[in-house]
């Protein structure tokens, strides 16, 4: 699978301002009830409650908060860059500035598996997360995901 499958240029958000864990996984939910017509505070939710098995802040600056969603809806991903680093409990107890988001349906676990090992895959490169953090726009920040 390709990044490209799962993440829109809607659903990329480069320099927003968020103050807080709370803030980005707001965000995260407000995007992507948008694009997918569901209830911004249904995915927020769930996406809190996977936070509360355990942080999804993986280190060096990136987490990857994810969910399960109905069947009605595809594998949706969200990708934001934060404005300034927020502390998000991750693992290495670094702030977060690049969190790609998740939303997986309830009968994909394996698809739900294999996408998040492609996201940690790419997000690993430290190279790609460079250019991901100096990126200005939106459009740009979408092409370094996707393309590199």
């Amino acid at each position: 699978m390709e990044i490209s499958h799962l993440l829109t240029q809607e659903c990329t958000k480069s320099v927003v301002p968020c103050s807080s864990k709370k803030r980005a996984l707001e965000l995260i939910s407000e995007i992507a009830g948008a694009k997918l017509a569901i209830e911004p505070k249904v995915l927020f939710e769930s996406l809190l409650a996977r936070e509360k098995m355990g942080t999804t802040g993986v280190g060096a600056g990136i987490a990857i908060p994810h969910a399960r969603i109905s069947d009605d809806h595809p594998v949706t991903g969200i990708f934001i860059q934060c404005e300034q680093a927020i502390d998000f409990n991750a693992i290495d107890n670094q702030t977060v500035d690049l969190l790609f988001a998740v939303l997986v349906p309830e009968s994909q676990c394996s698809q739900h598996l294999k996408t998040l090992a492609l996201i940690a895959e790419k997000l690993s490169d430290k190279k790609i997360c460079r250019q991901l953090r100096a990126a200005t726009s939106d459009d740009e920040l979408y092409q370094l995901i996707c393309d590199s």
